[in-house]
């Protein structure tokens, strides 16, 4: 198996450790993970490990994964590692154990620091799903330097939709034949008969934005928070997520360690009819009123769902509320043919593409983290000559993750081509 850890990596017992591994992402993650080494998607067989605080729960979502796939019980070649995000001991001895941490403990900006810290300490790389910019940037600042010494990768944003939104950006770079420019991210999730939680607590999120922007009161509806979208034909929003930073940072590596032409970012979301945009906003002020005071966060925390109007509950998806949701994320890119200078006149081509998948949260976000992980153990070669910490358009750019998320069910494919 190809390279992707730190010195002395293969030498250890696993190739791949899903830390937080009996939480609720960390199951679905444990499953793919399963998934991917009964496929044959890596050289040689996976040895890998799930890691957490209760033995108990570990042999539970091993027990649950093989019911998953069909199989008795998974596999000698899987370990049970005890470890706890408030022992910097016991992560220590995990990260010495394994070349790559699948890290499925958040929220990150409380306990994503010290599992980077032991990882690069003890020259194991990291993967996370955090969607949480402050902390990726935090994390760069303070580690980029460490990681590259030690030869290691810290890769942030492995999940939905920060991967989506970066290799999205790279898949249309790559599809338009000339200089793609600008790109314009619309992110559209579609529920079944039952709401998922997911989607339930992305609408809060979106309404709690609406809240948060004071111009949104005082200045007509236009292009940049919250406008109505002739492309289509519905109101959109600008998204607050990680995303737009996430993209940023990959953009900004591109170009000043492989001299690409940067491409300009925006991400919305997609949220329907204006009725969509009152009911968000009703809900959003209502939540940012009772999270001033102290009586309104206990309010919020035992009743969510009758003060969010249904958006957001305490319990997590059921499999068929799962099963009903997808999403689609439209790209649309511009730029210049062939042959056309980007430093003179307008740019003269477009182009669409989509990425689509299955629910987002627990389904989607597995996949990509878990692909992730493949493609930085089996493509060492294409990576980043040096360690470091990483935006996935940075680290994946010249892998094979997009071809490996095809065929997970997260498509990429262009929508119309580009014309002059």
């Amino acid at each position: 198996m190809a390279g992707g850890g730190g010195a002395g990596a293969a030498d250890r017992p696993y190739e791949l450790v899903v830390f937080g591994a009996s939480g609720f992402t960390g199951q679905f993650v444990v499953e793919e993970v399963a998934r991917a080494a009964a496929g044959g998607e890596l050289h040689g067989a996976l040895r890998w490990a799930v890691a957490g605080r209760s033995r108990e729960k570990l042999q539970a979502v091993l027990e649950r994964a093989a019911e998953r796939l069909g199989k008795a019980a998974l596999g000698a070649e899987v370990g049970v590692l005890l470890c706890d995000v408030g022992d910097a001991a016991s992560l220590a001895a995990m990260a010495r154990q394994t070349r790559l941490v699948l890290n499925c403990v958040g929220p990150y900006r409380f306990f994503g620091e010290p599992v980077v810290e032991a990882c690069i300490e003890n020259g194991a790389s990291c993967i996370d799903i955090s969607g949480e910019p402050q902390f990726l940037e935090g994390i760069y600042l303070k580690y980029n330097e460490k990681a590259a010494e030690k030869g290691v990768y810290v890769i942030g944003s492995c999940g939905f939709d920060s991967v989506t939104a970066d290799m999205g950006v790279l898949y249309t770079r790559d599809k338009l034949k000339g200089t793609l420019t600008a790109v314009e991210s619309f992110l559209k999730v579609k529920s079944g008969p039952e709401v998922s939680w997911f989607i339930r607590s992305w609408k809060l999120r979106v309404c709690m934005n609406i809240c948060m922007c004071f111009d949104f009161f005082f200045s007509p509806i236009c292009r940049g928070f919250v406008f109505y979208n002739q492309e289509f034909k519905e109101y959109s929003i600008l998204f607050m997520g990680s995303d737009s930073s996430v993209v940023k940072r990959s953009q900004r590596y591109l170009y000043t360690e492989l001299q690409e032409t940067p491409v300009q970012y925006g991400a919305y979301v997609n949220i329907g009819g204006l009725g969509s945009v009152i009911k968000l906003m009703f809900v959003g002020i209502l939540f940012l009123l009772l999270v001033k005071f102290s009586f309104g966060r206990k309010l919020l925390t035992k009743y969510p769902e009758f003060f969010s109007a249904g958006y957001f509950t305490k319990d997590g998806p059921t499999q068929k509320q799962m099963d009903g949701t997808s999403f689609t994320m439209t790209f649309l890119g511009e730029g210049y043919s062939e042959g056309q200078d980007p430093q003179n006149g307008k740019p003269n081509v477009k182009i669409c593409t989509e990425v689509k998948g299955p629910e987002p949260g627990y389904i989607a976000t597995p996949i990509a983290m878990v692909q992730a992980a493949v493609s930085l153990l089996e493509d060492a070669a294409c990576l980043p000559k040096m360690g470091g910490v990483y935006s996935p358009g940075a680290a994946f750019s010249k892998t094979k993750l997009i071809d490996r998320l095809n065929k997970r069910g997260v498509e990429f494919s262009v929508i119309s081509k580009p014309e002059v």
